[in-house]
């Protein structure tokens, strides 16, 4: 299925769809499959590994921003992590990468990442600060992902309209606003080489934004396994 495809469907089944896609993803991204590890244990390594949450975060960003880059340019990354959603399979398997960054590092952070509050802000992320901006110039959404985050209660309504509008932008991603790197696809090498720095580029933003809307909460420490 192409990215017009997605358009298409969620466009005639509203947001029902947007939410069960998103949620497929941040199930994936936090959870983990088979021995690919989730944003929990993945933060919980780079913890141990760098000793503090700071320089843990540094780690996870460079890897990420690794993966995505290397997404970008083999276009396969996502494999049966992707296969039953309504999104292109490189999309997909980005959107998984950049929700695990963000994940990862709200957990670092101290934020609940099961929370439904949680996880709605999140997904926001990955429109990135001017998505968002944009978003709230025109009244489309009240509040910020932070604001969201800590709200005293989970708000359905919220979570379906940004559902919708997150999924919107993923599937929208392959098609006209990416024209040139569709062209530049046609073009052996150079193709997956654009596509991969944009990708990396695209996540390494995301994972700034993940970093300014999710501060910290709480003081994590490195504690070894026995304890």
């Amino acid at each position: 299925m192409d990215a017009s495809e997605a358009s298409r469907i969620v466009a005639t089944r509203g947001a029902g769809v947007g939410g069960s896609v998103l949620k497929q993803l941040l199930d994936a991204a936090i959870n983990g499959v088979g021995k690919v590890p989730g944003a929990k244990a993945t933060a919980a390594n780079a913890l141990v590994k760098h000793g503090s949450v700071e320089p843990a975060i540094d780690s996870l960003v460079s890897l990420h921003v690794r993966m995505a880059t290397a997404q970008g340019v083999a276009t396969n990354l996502g494999g049966l992590w992707t296969a039953p959603l309504l999104l292109p399979a490189n999309i997909a398997g980005l959107a998984i990468v950049q929700i695990r960054l963000v994940a990862s590092i709200a957990h670092l952070r101290g934020y609940d990442v099961d929370d439904a509050r949680v996880r709605t802000a999140m997904a926001l992320c990955l429109l990135g600060e001017t998505g968002v901006a944009g978003l709230l110039e025109r009244n489309e959404i009240p509040t910020t992902p932070l604001a969201i985050a800590t709200a005293p209660v989970f708000d359905a309504a919220l979570d379906r309209l940004i559902s919708e509008k997150v999924f919107g932008d993923l599937s929208s991603r392959l098609s006209g606003r990416q024209a040139i790197v569709l062209i530049a696809r046609r073009i052996p090498v150079l193709g997956g080489g654009v596509s991969g720095a944009m990708h990396g580029w695209f996540t390494s933003s995301v994972g700034i934004y993940g970093r300014s809307q999710f501060p910290n909460r709480r003081r994590l420490v490195a504690r070894p396994a026995s304890e």
